[in-house]
């Protein structure tokens, strides 16, 4: 496995741009599980945002393919 195991080598880690200046620059989206329900029964699910060098124990270099 690589030295690096933060999130932005991470398959699941989605850069994005962000949208507010209160999101960090280096934000983006973990998909690795599926995105968390809001109370509202209206409001969308929200995936969770990690910052490029946050780290897991979900860190995968590839998708894996069955």
């Amino acid at each position: 496995m690589s030295s690096n195991v933060s999130c932005d080598s991470c398959a699941f880690y989605e850069n994005h741009v962000a949208n507010s200046a209160a999101v960090a620059a280096e934000a983006g989206l973990c998909r690795y599980n599926p995105p968390v329900s809001q109370p509202d029964a209206n409001a969308r699910g929200l995936w969770p945002v990690v910052t490029a060098n946050d780290w897991c124990g979900h860190f995968a270099s590839e998708h894996k393919t069955n």
